[in-house]
């Protein structure tokens, strides 16, 4: 019985020195701290063969900071109609949206087999 809680308490002692050679995660950073006045932030994220969400809402008028993240998989984003692009090569866009109306975003580099299902709604309102 004494070889079980010796070998616990090495296991916990080589854990606590991993965890102090690895050192702790950052606190996350708060995104909405480096807006300019007046701006919004909309983040897109990516994963296989779908977006986040299936509609996104954005006011006509608004300055927003759109960030795009790939979270699994390696895909583009596109809304038709918007002139809007992001990749993981340019990430982030800052634009203004002045047409109201529905368009379609969807994935702009072919990800695999679905890809033509990776489609959302945009609604600039």
């Amino acid at each position: 019985m004494k070889w079980i809680l010796s070998t616990l308490i090495t296991i916990a002692c080589a854990m606590g020195v991993y965890l102090m050679a690895t050192g702790l995660p950052e606190k996350p950073k708060d995104e909405a701290a480096g807006l300019k006045e007046g701006q919004e932030l909309l983040k897109i994220t990516a994963s296989n063969f779908e977006f986040d969400k299936k509609e996104y809402r954005v006011k006509a008028g608004t300055n927003y900071k759109v960030k795009f993240a790939n979270k699994l998989g390696n895909h583009g984003l596109e809304i038709v109609g918007l002139g809007v692009e992001l990749s993981k090569d340019a990430p982030e866009l800052e634009v203004t949206f002045d047409k109201p109306g529905t368009y379609d975003l969807h994935c702009s580099i072919m990800c695999g087999q679905g890809h033509a299902d990776m489609v959302s709604k945009f609604i600039v309102e």
